[in-house]
């Protein structure tokens, strides 16, 4: 784990960090395109496999995003739930209530033969619901994996 600023704020129990990821809807991850920066807000899912968090996205399987999670190298994503503004009688005064996790990580695309253990990880995140895959989807579609190397979570709550 990276060092943080606001200690105060910081979470380091790995069980605490895993219920804000519960909590959070959409993963953003940030790539270095040619110099640029693009960053994709995705659906994911999650789990811990041989002590290393590692996330899961599916994607059609053409674009910009499906060549850039194929190039693999490092990523940076971002998480955040639970906002709420607080408001003040003076304009320092007002504050952002909120919970995050940041971090870097290494992206993959997902073997065939994984695709749909990873799809029902995605899934899972959403719903319980013991929903049918379609074979003939699940050939089409992609799944990438970020492993995540460094990590931060942050709550104000």
């Amino acid at each position: 784990m990276q060092e943080m600023r606001r200690k105060d704020r910081q979470v380091t129990d790995r069980a605490e960090i895993y219920k804000v990821l519960d909590e959070c809807g959409v993963c953003r991850v940030g790539f270095c395109d040619e110099g640029q920066v693009y960053i994709v807000p995705l659906n994911f899912g999650y789990e811990e496999k041989d002590g290393k968090l590692i996330f899961y996205f599916h994607s059609a399987a053409q674009g910009r995003k499906v060549e850039l999670f194929r190039k693999g190298g490092s990523v940076g994503f971002e998480l955040d739930c639970a906002h709420r503004l607080v408001r003040a009688e003076t304009a320092c005064g007002y504050t952002e209530l909120y919970k995050s996790v940041i971090g870097t990580g290494r992206t993959y695309e997902v073997p065939a033969q994984e695709r749909l253990a990873a799809m029902k990880t995605v899934m899972a995140h959403y719903t319980d619901a013991d929903l049918p895959y379609d074979p003939a989807v699940l050939e089409r579609v992609r799944l990438f994996a970020l492993e995540v190397e460094e990590l931060t979570c942050k709550e104000h709550i």
